[in-house]
């Protein structure tokens, strides 16, 4: 008699057993018996940074007044990135008002970036990267770089009206706006 017809022969036998070993599935599976582990890492906190621009002047970096033909005007400016986060620095200009014709054309401008102060010593100027030269009304935006938080860059501005500056000059009056700006 094979296995089959043993079992066929006594249905009672095994309904029985089969409900035996359901019920052992079910107990073993109901138990929850498990291994189970948990960390936790609180109190994780976000602050936004800031970007600020320090700007050592509070009015005009340059004023050339009185100028002549082959004059010269020099200013200085320290910029400086006072946040917490490093920008991406550019000088731009706004608000001309021109003479006609045009002074902000005729008038030469150089602007460099001496450089880094260096443990509070500002850097010394004529050495460092002219990062603009042209007439005045042709510096609409430059690229200065990434400054760090922290990083303090002065700026030198030279004005130059040239000595080919002919009479139709003589009394123009022009002036503009130097705009620093910083993206994080």
């Amino acid at each position: 008699m094979s296995r089959l017809s043993a079992l066929a022969a006594h249905p009672r036998r095994t309904v029985g057993a089969l409900a035996v070993v359901l019920a052992a599935v079910g107990i073993t599976v109901g138990s929850g018996a498990n291994f189970t582990a948990r960390a936790a890492n609180p109190a994780n906190t976000f602050t936004a940074g800031t970007l600020t621009i320090g700007d050592s002047q509070a009015s005009a970096i340059l004023s050339a007044t009185n100028l002549k033909p082959g004059d010269t005007a020099t200013g200085t400016v320290d910029i400086q990135n006072q946040g917490s986060v490093p920008g991406t620095f550019t000088l731009s200009t706004s608000n001309a008002a021109d003479s006609t014709p045009s002074l902000l054309g005729q008038v030469d401008l150089r602007v460099e970036d001496c450089g880094v102060f260096s443990g509070g010593t500002p850097p010394t100027c004529g050495s460092g990267t002219v990062v603009h030269t042209g007439k005045v009304n042709e510096l609409t935006s430059v690229s200065l770089g990434t400054f760090p938080a922290s990083a303090k860059h002065r700026y030198k501005f030279d004005a130059t009206l040239p000595a080919t500056t002919g009479n139709t000059y003589q009394g123009k009056t022009a002036s503009i706006e130097f705009d620093w700006d910083a993206a994080a």
